[in-house]
């Protein structure tokens, strides 16, 4: 009955920290610091700093003491971490704040970009992430955790939602024109003069500025797959945005040609008109291909390379093509080769075609175009 009573009236173990569970052992035991040090063969002020919490119990320790207080040295080691734990400063918030926007974000490379400032942390990064997708909190903000706000770009990806947001910092700051719809028109018309020569792809951002169009050439995010956009401002001023994924005139001029038509139809005023791997099936007409799309693909295709001539061409030759039909086929057409061969791809399926042919532009067009990426950074404010 004795052993019982003290059963239920002994003190409860404290485990806050390994000097809490020394003293308690201790107590138990009647022993004095002098005892315990006695028991492990060591000076009473050798373990005064563990049993003042001024020092930590090393592993070497916990064994030690577990074979004199007759416990398991892992319980010295739980209550060392969690003690250490709870005494470590809480972390900047920066950190829980990079790491819910990098979950859905790819923050680093924005950052690397000049689209988010890269010394920005805590609620100024916050801050600046509300400004960059134009909203009011960090709950606004599409795809982050606890976001409570549905938009219109919902359904587009964080990677290219990040990418469409700066080629709309960069459009709202580009003075242009009131766009003319004919005008347009006719500078479209005048476009099909530049097939023949790479060079002349440097023409275009002068010549869709004094159409009224805003044209911005952004670096896409890594994963992105984005070709180009079409939204507008307002309704006089619409804006292309080309991400040049592929550096080949083909599909420069394929794109372009799909983003004017976006324009020329008046698509996009209610939603950006977003184009992701613009290639094989989905640059075409089939009904798979949203009608829009399908309305863009095909002035596309017939601007570089019409539609009937391409077919009887493929209908003569096919399986067949010789580089001296392609470039022969090239001049009556008065397009570069590499056009041509680009379009013979997509028309036969067989991308391993005349793959020479498909020259860079990118280089060509950079000087005369507001561009954003490449180790450029486009001086426009987040």
């Amino acid at each position: 009955m004795l052993e019982m009573a003290n059963a239920v009236t002994e003190e409860p173990v404290n485990d806050n920290s390994p000097a809490d569970i020394i003293r308690h052992e201790m107590k138990k035991r009647g022993w004095s610091q002098a005892d315990l040090a006695f028991v492990l063969g060591v000076t009473s002020s050798s373990i005064n700093p563990i049993l003042s919490g001024k020092r930590g119990v090393s592993p070497e320790m916990a064994k030690a003491l577990a074979g004199a207080l007759d416990i398991s040295p892992e319980r010295f080691a739980v209550a060392q971490a969690a003690w250490e734990l709870r005494q470590a400063r809480d972390p900047d918030p920066g950190v829980l704040a990079r790491a819910r926007i990098q979950s859905q974000y790819p923050l680093r490379e924005m950052m690397r970009r000049g689209w988010i400032k890269e010394d920005a942390a805590g609620v100024e990064l916050e801050t600046q992430l509300c400004r960059f997708f134009n909203v009011d909190s960090l709950a606004e903000v599409p795809y982050l955790a606890h976001s409570a706000k549905r938009t219109e770009y919902s359904h587009i990806p964080p990677a290219q939602l990040a990418w469409l947001f700066r080629v709309h910092h960069i459009a709202r700051e580009m003075p242009t024109p009131l766009y003319v719809p004919s005008q347009l028109a006719a500078t479209v018309e005048r476009m099909r003069d530049l097939l023949g020569n790479p060079e002349d792809t440097r023409h275009i951002p002068r010549m869709l500025h004094e159409a009224g169009v805003r044209f911005a050439i952004v670096e896409g995010l890594p994963g992105s797959k984005i070709d180009g956009v079409c939204f507008w401002l307002n309704k006089g001023a619409p804006v292309i945005g080309m991400s040049l994924r592929f550096d080949r005139i083909d599909n420069f001029w394929f794109v372009l040609r799909h983003e004017l038509e976006h324009v020329l139809q008046g698509h996009g005023k209610s939603g950006a008109m977003l184009d992701a791997e613009l290639e094989k099936e989905r640059a075409g007409i089939g009904p798979d291909v949203a009608a829009e799309e399908r309305i863009a693909n095909a002035a596309a295709q017939e601007f570089c390379v019409p539609a009937d001539s391409l077919d009887a061409f493929v209908a003569r030759k096919a399986p067949f093509f010789s580089e001296k039909d392609l470039l022969g086929f090239a001049r009556m057409l008065k397009v570069h080769p590499g056009i041509l061969a680009g379009q013979l791809q997509r028309k036969t399926n067989r991308y391993d075609r005349f793959r020479d042919h498909l020259v860079k532009v990118r280089e060509i067009i950079f000087p005369n175009a507001i561009k954003d990426g490449w180790g450029d950074i486009a001086p426009v404010e987040p």
